[in-house]
């Protein structure tokens, strides 16, 4: 028995209609599901990591290249399902992939500034910032330079363009012009010091070459040079590479901040000094990460800042943020 209708007219039309309302809903289904696959993961793209897998770029100032290299490799060692793409480079060119979305996560020694907070958080962006380490910002000198310790004050007489000569910091000696040398002027060690003594601009004095490496190859070299690095190029005992550069120059070590006296003590970047703040230069080490979900991002900088990555940090010489304080009881 049959109960549709027997006109062909009638039957047609509402075949039309039926293939009609499919079509409409296909149309409206596929429109859904690329409305949140556009948006559901901030990344405008399917997600495909997850806080201990996938593959993601990760930006890094190259002041921390030797410990970076250990953490990474740690990383995925412990995660094989991981794959962490390096990019080393100077500060502003790591910001710079960074606001442009060509890295979710980078580690840097400077946080975001207001207006690229504000950048980001018009694009649905929040970033993170998670403080991982403290570092000591280090002058190295020539092994024929006996001028070993510098009164705080001199340093700064040097980058406002006071003190010229390296007799202007110690009358006996038999050096000539004071060159400070950067590993590179968009890195963060220039904006460090012209921020730290208010300048517009650094002297003459001062100039670039183009990497933590050339720095001290260069002070190596010439022994009117004081160099400007990352305490991580020197403070890894283990390393061979750390231990390579420190044959091959002096670590100069600085009075406190107004201290000129004869008898002052000077201090080392060592990580007591740095930790207990002796150390007049130091800044801290930050990972910011853009992720709007829990990925890869997410995974490597909870990973350095937590246990394990944090013992790396110990064991590099730098000074980890979460390092525990051990009293000890001293008796006589």
């Amino acid at each position: 028995m049959c109960f549709g209708s027997d006109n062909p007219t009638e039957l047609n039309n509402s075949m039309n209609t039926r293939k009609a309302l499919k079509a409409a809903c296909l149309t409206a289904g596929l429109m859904i599901l690329l409305f949140f696959t556009a948006c559901g993961d901030g990344n405008h793209g399917k997600q495909t990591d997850t806080p201990t897998s996938g593959q993601m770029k990760v930006g890094i100032d190259d002041s921390y290249r030797l410990l970076l290299d250990t953490e990474i490799y740690t990383f995925e060692t412990f995660y094989k399902y991981s794959k962490l793409d390096t990019i080393y480079g100077n500060e502003e060119t790591i910001f710079d992939l960074f606001m442009k979305d060509s890295v979710p996560l980078i580690i840097v020694n400077r946080k975001l500034t207001a207006e690229e907070e504000k950048y980001l958080n018009s694009r649905q962006f929040i970033p993170k910032t998670t403080l991982i380490a403290y570092d000591g910002v280090v002058f190295i000198v020539n092994p024929e330079n006996s001028d070993t310790n510098l009164f705080y004050d001199k340093i700064q007489g040097i980058f406002r363009g006071e003190v010229k000569t390296w007799k202007g910091v110690n009358p006996k000696s038999k050096l000539a012009d004071i060159k400070v040398v950067f590993d590179n002027y968009k890195s963060g060690n220039p904006r460090y010091f012209r921020e730290k003594f208010s300048l517009s601009k650094l002297p003459e004095s001062c100039f670039a070459v183009n990497s933590n490496a050339q720095v001290i190859s260069f002070v190596e070299k010439n022994k009117n040079a004081i160099g400007i690095i990352s305490v991580n190029w020197i403070s890894d005992t283990e390393d061979t590479v750390s231990n390579n550069f420190l044959r091959r120059v002096k670590v100069v070590g600085v009075s406190t901040p107004g201290n000129n006296e004869p008898g002052a003590s000077f201090y080392k970047p060592y990580q007591a000094y740095i930790a207990q703040g002796d150390y007049p230069f130091t800044r801290n080490v930050y990972c910011i990460n853009r992720q709007t979900y829990r990925g890869l991002a997410y995974g490597l900088s909870s990973f350095i800042a937590g246990e394990k990555g944090q013992l790396i940090i110990l064991r590099s010489g730098m000074v980890p943020a979460a390092m525990p304080v051990r009293l000890v009881e001293i008796k006589h």
